[in-house]
């Protein structure tokens, strides 16, 4: 696998620290990323995203969606069944195994709500970029003024 440095990245830019720590995290072949459980991220409007994850064998009261630090954390923990003590699997492919996801979210990204309906968590969420942020048009008026007088323009 190719290795990149980013420390020019990080001479040259100043206050990128949390895009250089997702690129440094994506591209160190040393992470392994979890597949457990499967997750599907689908754009469903211009500015509305939304996460769906299996989570097969869960009740809600199992799950947890966080938001914490700038990322999204899902969490399954499924306490033992006691109806299971007594039976022999001869094949367990429904995995009820604890599991963590995280996901980084973008800056002014909201969770606008989660649902668990047949075996799946769905997480919408919604870019909301602040009025601060947003484009706007500047007014061109007439000849600019300084306290009262008109300001002559140099012509060349």
């Amino acid at each position: 696998m190719r290795s990149f440095d980013l420390s020019p990245l990080y001479r040259a830019t100043v206050g990128f620290d949390r895009v250089a720590d997702l690129m440094d995290r994506v591209l160190s072949a040393d992470v392994a990323q979890p597949t457990y459980p499967p997750y599907n991220i689908e754009k469903t409007d211009e500015n509305a995203y939304r996460i769906s994850i299996a989570v097969a064998g869960f009740a809600s009261d199992d799950l947890a969606v966080e938001l914490r630090e700038g990322a999204l954390i899902v969490t399954g923990r499924k306490a033992a069944d006691p109806a299971d003590a007594g039976r022999t699997f001869l094949h367990r492919g429904i995995a009820t195994r604890a599991f963590e996801r995280r996901f980084a979210l973008a800056d002014h990204v909201r969770v606008a709500g989660a649902s668990h309906v047949d075996g799946m968590l769905h997480i919408d969420l919604v870019h909301e970029v602040p009025e601060a942020l947003k484009p706007r048009r500047i007014e061109i008026s007439g000849p600019a003024t300084v306290e009262g007088r008109a300001v002559e323009t140099l012509q060349a």
